[in-house]
């Protein structure tokens, strides 16, 4: 059974390392040895700490997190600026002249914004399991993760280690039921998920989309949030109505399905994503109709105003 990493203390247990940020100075004497051999482009001090020019670590290519906040950087920054960095970047050699980023990509960032021509480091070997790991859990602490970036983490932890849910949230510190529920964001369109990174809904609402069963569906739903700014109760309550319509009375006129324009069914689908509701096209590029469904007062002066603008 894969070992259980809290969130507490799951990244120094992956690392292999005690250091904390308040840990008392180590003295010249408390230094019994001094590492050889060291990479080319690592310094050593009397102390024994480890130093390198921040411009030779690359990002580690398991990181989960891809955004980083600008205003937020410029912060921590300026906190280096006045105390250095505290906790040494947790990075491996690339053998290459170049190391890997394995925990403190944001912290090297900022050394950067900072000017810093070194910083300290310290220097280990790890599995690209192991790898995205550390990254995970070291974002998952400090709550840097958007949902999607956290859902494809633990998907790819568990294509990397073979893993089962359950065995990936032992090894992050979440329960199951966490790990799965944003594992199931994956199943959204790209153009929805894109949407849960940049805030424009809420997980919450992208799981009560996933509750529908149509992609058109859920695209009208998805334009309804948008443009309505549906609250999750409402998403929740319009997913059920969509998943289970009133029945309607069948027409049997025999007429036969035509193949339909695929360029049609395109421009159709960009207008459902656009004015939030069903939209049905009949007839052909030279002649035909748009009909445009609403469901409410409301729905109906929302579509009047937006084409009326």
């Amino acid at each position: 059974m894969a070992k259980k990493f809290g969130l507490g203390n799951g990244l120094d247990s992956l690392l292999g390392s005690s250091a904390k940020e308040d840990e008392p100075a180590k003295t010249e004497n408390s230094f019994q040895s001094v590492k050889t051999n060291l990479p080319a482009g690592i310094e050593q001090d009397e102390f024994g700490k480890l130093w390198i020019n921040p411009e030779l670590l690359r990002p580690n290519p398991y990181q989960p997190r891809q955004e980083f906040d600008p205003e937020q950087l410029k912060e921590l920054s300026d906190s280096i600026k006045e105390n250095g960095v505290i906790q040494p970047v947790t990075i491996e050699d690339a053998k290459d002249g170049t190391f890997y980023i394995i925990a403190g990509e944001r912290r090297t960032r900022a050394s950067r914004l900072a000017g810093l021509e070194k910083i300290p480091v310290q220097l280990s070997a790890f599995s690209d399991q192991k790898k995205l790991e550390v990254a995970l859990i070291e974002n998952i602490q400090r709550a840097d993760l958007n949902p999607v970036e956290e859902a494809r983490a633990y998907y790819k932890l568990m294509e990397l280690g073979g893993l089962k849910q359950e065995e990936v949230a032992q090894k992050v510190g979440k329960n199951r039921a966490t790990v799965a529920n944003a594992i199931r964001l994956l199943k959204l369109p790209e153009d929805i998920q894109n949407a849960l990174v940049s805030g424009q809904i809420t997980a919450g609402h992208a799981r009560a989309l996933l509750m529908v069963k149509d992609k058109m569906n859920m695209h009208i739903l998805f334009g309804k949030i948008v443009g309505q700014g549906l609250s999750v109760h409402q998403t929740e309550v319009m997913a059920s109505e969509i998943n289970n319509p009133q029945p309607k009375i069948k027409k049997n006129d025999g007429a036969k399905s035509l193949t339909r324009d695929p360029d049609l069914i395109d421009v159709e689908t960009q207008l459902i994503q656009k004015l939030g509701t069903k939209v049905q096209i009949k007839g052909s590029y030279e002649k035909g109709s748009i009909e445009i469904s609403y469901f409410s007062k409301d729905d109906f002066n929302r579509l009047f105003d937006f084409i009326n603008h």
